[in-house]
C-alpha cells in the first residue's frame, strides 16, 4: 500500500540564531514527524512561500497538518492588536490560509493544532480572544507554562457523535499551551470539544464531504505517554478520508 504523504505547514526562525549566523531556516517540531512517521505516513515540510505557490504544494501531498506557533494577526479578523497579543507572522498565517482554502478545493483532508485550529476559524470566516483575559468566563488553566506540556492539563468533554469519540471517549485529559482561543465560530465549522468553561478545544468540518479536523491542545507533545493523542495522528493519516 503506498504511504500517505503528509504536507507538514513548516514555522520559520529568524531571531537569535547565533549557531546558524543568524540565517532565517525552516522548521517544524520533532513531534508531528514522529507522530506522522508512526501513523505509517510520509512528513513533508511545506516552507512558507507565496501564497500563489499553494496550489502547487497542496497538489502534491495527500493531506494537510497545520501546527502550532505564532499568535494569528488579528486585522485578518477585523480587529486591531490587544495589549497581549503574541508575536505574529503575517507570512505565516497569509501561506497557510492558501493552504487551507487550496486543500478545500483539491478535496485534501486536513489537521490543525492549536495556531493551526485558530487559523483555520480565522481562514473560514470565525474570530479569536486574542488572549483569554477577553473571555468573561475563562476559570481553567489553558497555558501550563511552567509545567511541562507532556501530560494532561484540564479535561475536555466530547460530542458523542464526532471523529474524537471514538479515540477520546466521553471526557479526557488534554495538555494545554494557548493563550487565544476560538470566540466566534465559523459557520463551516462544527465545535466537537469543550473545556469545562466552555471554551472550543475541538471542531470538524460541517460539510460531510470536507474532512477537517482541529484541536486546541497539543497531541504531539503527549503521544509518547498518551496513546490516544497518537491515535489521533493514526487516525488522521490512515483513516481520516
Amino acid at each position: 500500500m503506498k504511504k500517505k504523504i503528509i504536507g507538514v505547514a513548516a514555522n520559520q526562525h529568524y531571531q537569535n540564531n547565533q549557531d546558524f549566523f543568524d540565517q532565517q531556516f525552516t522548521y517544524s517540531p520533532q513531534g508531528f514527524i514522529n507522530g506522522v512517521h508512526q501513523a505509517g505516513g510520509v512528513p513533508i515540510l511545506l516552507p512558507i512561500s507565496d501564497p500563489e505557490l499553494a496550489s502547487d504544494y497542496i497538489a502534491t501531498i495527500d493531506k494537510l497538518l497545520l501546527a502550532g506557533g505564532q499568535d494569528v494577526t488579528p486585522f485578518l479578523y477585523g480587529e486591531e492588536p490587544h495589549p497581549k497579543l503574541g508575536p505574529t507572522s503575517i507570512d505565516r498565517d497569509s501561506f497557510e490560509m492558501a493552504l487551507i482554502k487550496e486543500a478545500i478545493k483539491q478535496n485534501k483532508p486536513i489537521f490543525t493544532v492549536c495556531r493551526g485550529t485558530q487559523l483555520l476559524n480565522v481562514t473560514l470566516g470565525g474570530t479569536l480572544y486574542q488572549d483569554l483575559s477577553q473571555y468573561a468566563d475563562w476559570k481553567v488553566k489553558h497555558d501550563m507554562f511552567p509545567t511541562v506540556p507532556d501530560f494532561g492539563l484540564h479535561s475536555i468533554t466530547v460530542k458523542g457523535d464526532s471523529a474524537l469519540a471514538p479515540l477520546f471517549g466521553e471526557r479526557a485529559q488534554v495538555n494545554s499551551y494557548h493563550h487565544q482561543a476560538i470566540k466566534d465560530l465559523a459557520e463551516s465549522l462544527v465545535p466537537i470539544a469543550w473545556s469545562t468553561d466552555g471554551i472550543i478545544e475541538a471542531v470538524e468540518s460541517r460539510e460531510r464531504n470536507t474532512k477537517i479536523i482541529g484541536v486546541q491542545w497539543h497531541p504531539e507533545l503527549t503521544r509518547q505517554n498518551n496513546p490516544q493523542e497518537q491515535a489521533l495522528f493514526d487516525f488522521f493519516v490512515q483513516d481520516f478520508e
